[in-house]
């Protein structure tokens, strides 16, 4: 298990400016958060080589692209094993419309949330996955009519401060 890493207000600063914009200059973030950017650059570093910063990334407009129905979709299964979750796990990963999957305690194995064009295109998704992995005992789907948050950005409350 990884060391936790304690952030102070100019870290967790950092995260939120280049959560917004991950192209942002260090000489930019550096002025931003008052800071130079020799300093502002090791903090990033730090963020960087500790795992905070996992990579860098964009944020597609899946409407435009006519991705725009977002599935949530909740799975149980028959039997857990070891070479079912590969197989299944090999199997989620290769889907590109299954944009997250979690293994869930409860009533629920797995949760996953799913970007398709429409209801047709989400039947395929199901018939493809349904057909690939065996043992699926509850496939159950809803579907999102509105999206009001998605992507928050870290805050000073919510991560513990030094």
């Amino acid at each position: 298990m990884s060391k936790k890493l304690e952030l102070d207000t100019k870290d967790i600063e950092i995260l939120n400016i280049l959560q917004r914009d991950a192209t942002s200059s260090v000489q930019v973030i550096a002025e931003e958060i008052g800071l130079t950017n020799n300093p502002c650059w090791r903090r990033i570093k730090r963020l960087q080589e500790s795992g905070v910063i996992n990579r860098y990334s964009i944020d597609i407009n899946r409407k435009v692209l006519g991705l725009g129905t977002t599935a949530f979709v909740t799975i149980r299964i028959e039997k857990h094993s070891a070479s079912w979750l590969d197989r299944f796990s090999e199997v989620v990963k290769a889907m590109p419309e299954i944009l997250e999957c979690h293994r869930m305690t409860g009533d629920v194995d797995y949760l996953m949330k799913i970007a398709v064009k429409d209801l047709n295109h989400y039947d395929e998704v199901y018939r493809s996955l349904i057909e690939k992995v065996d043992g699926l005992s509850d496939v159950s789907s809803t579907f999102s009519m509105e999206e009001i948050k998605t992507n928050p950005l870290i805050d000073a409350s919510t991560v513990k401060r030094k």
